[in-house]
């Protein structure tokens, strides 16, 4: 699964000056608790090179400069915090995805063990935990409280979307005297993440910020891979697979499947690439027309006609132009509200159809919600694990305003300042893409202009 993970695919994006330092909160003096042998300590000066665009790293050169890397994430042989002080804070936010608890547990667990820590604070519903309003009281977290919740879906903490009062948030930070805080999240996570370690830079805080990448989508830049994909992936597969069966069973039958991706398809063309079953594969990357001697009714007309069946994917967040809302809709916490694509395409294909004259039999599976609320499954698991260690020895050596990543084949600290400043897409010329196309068959659905 390297291939669609591989940050090469996306040189077109990784072609742009990009700050890898990391900012501390001020000398490690500690020795670590953590018992390991000595060469398993990480030093600050182990750095990993950052894989770039060719002609962005050849400019760099010839000004003289060093290739970008990267800070190796790990233990410090010194820390910054004394354990036996330390009051730890984690939350989740935003929507579900397979694995969350996974972290949750990873966290704890290494802080209880390999560091002593025994003041662990879960915030409930994602930021309101924080805000005196609402009234969420927080959980003390014990290895005993979080033991088994690895092997249930969503999320122990709970979450919610929207916008928070930062210096209320902050607040709640200095009554509760919180002096690490895990933020569990995506895109809109890691935004109020930055402007709630600047709140805290600005007041002077010795509070450490660190958050972990959560989005079944796969989209943050500068990660290799979220956690979740491969659960989502794998169960995406069982969809297609029921929908091929479906659609295989009576004459002319289609089988179409909406799967999660706003605004990247890496589920359902890695859906499509595991399953061999699908013969169109539709993501936001993607521009396509759905009438014309080229469009995509006319290329699924002929599948019909010459083999009597055929296997739709589309992810969320494909054809926009046909079903958003305009003026566009937002939620809570600002994304603009998506139309319904699956749905528009199922009822285009039945008018389509039925003014051809062809009797066909749909079968729409919408398995998101589904997906999304499902434990990890076995790899996943695993990469939570390393996630939620990770992000501890980072928070206790006094590092913040990062995010734990696993890029270039090591886990690395990315500046959370970097992290949002692009979304990961498919690269629409990349070998991956390329092997959704040869997999699918599909033409490019765009009618000459």
């Amino acid at each position: 699964m390297k291939d669609y993970c591989d940050p090469l695919e996306f040189a077109e994006e990784i072609s742009v000056d990009i700050d890898t330092e990391i900012e501390s909160l001020g000398r490690a003096k500690i020795p670590s608790p953590v018992n390991l042998p000595s060469q398993c300590f990480v030093n600050e000066e182990h750095r990993v090179t950052l894989r770039v665009n060719y002609q962005y790293l050849k400019g760099v050169l010839s000004e003289g400069k060093e290739a970008p890397s990267l800070e190796l994430a790990g233990p410090r042989p010194f820390i910054y915090f004394d354990p036996s002080k330390v009051k730890v804070g984690i939350v989740t936010c935003g929507g579900l995805c397979p694995g969350i608890n996974d972290v949750i547990r990873s966290i704890v667990m290494t802080l209880f063990y390999s560091y002593g820590v025994n003041k662990i604070l879960g915030f409930q519903y994602g930021l309101q935990g924080f805000i005196p309003k609402y009234g969420h009281p927080v959980i003390e977290l014990t290895p005993e409280v979080v033991k088994d919740i690895h092997t249930q879906g969503g999320t122990f903490l709970g979450t919610s979307r929207g916008h928070q009062p930062v210096e209320e948030i902050v607040d709640t930070l200095e009554r509760l005297n919180i002096q690490i805080l895990f933020m569990i999240g995506g895109d809109g996570t890691f935004r109020a993440a930055n402007k709630i370690k600047d709140e805290i830079a600005k007041r002077g805080l010795k509070i450490a910020v660190i958050a972990i990448p959560k989005t079944i989508d796969n989209d943050i830049w500068l990660v290799s891979k979220t956690f979740g994909f491969d659960t989502a992936v794998e169960l995406a597969c069982e969809a297609i697979r029921c929908a091929h069966t479906e659609a295989r069973a009576v004459p002319y039958g289609i089988g179409l499947v909406k799967l999660m991706g706003r605004h990247s398809g890496f589920i359902a063309a890695a859906a499509t690439l595991a399953t061999k079953e699908v013969n169109f594969c539709l993501v936001p990357e993607m521009d396509f027309d759905l009438e014309g001697e080229q469009g995509f009714l006319a290329e699924l007309e002929k599948r019909l006609l010459a083999r009597k069946h055929a296997v739709i994917v589309i992810a969320e967040g494909a054809g926009q132009k046909y079903v958003i809302k305009d003026p566009p809709e937002y939620d809570a916490s600002g994304n603009v509200k998506l139309g319904d694509i699956g749905k528009f395409v199922k009822e285009k294909i039945e008018e389509y159809f039925k003014k051809r004259g062809l009797e066909i039999v749909i079968r729409y599976i919408d398995p998101s919600y589904i997906i999304r609320s499902v434990p990890a499954n076995v790899e996943d698991r695993i990469y939570c694990g390393f996630l939620g260690q990770y992000a501890v020895h980072a928070g206790m050596a006094g590092k913040t305003g990062l995010m734990i990543s696993y890029l270039n084949e090591q886990f690395v600290h990315i500046p959370l300042k970097e992290a949002v400043k692009k979304r990961k897409q498919i690269n629409l010329h990349s070998r991956f893409w390329l092997s959704v196309l040869e997999s699918t068959g599909q033409r490019g659905l765009k009618n000459p202009s």
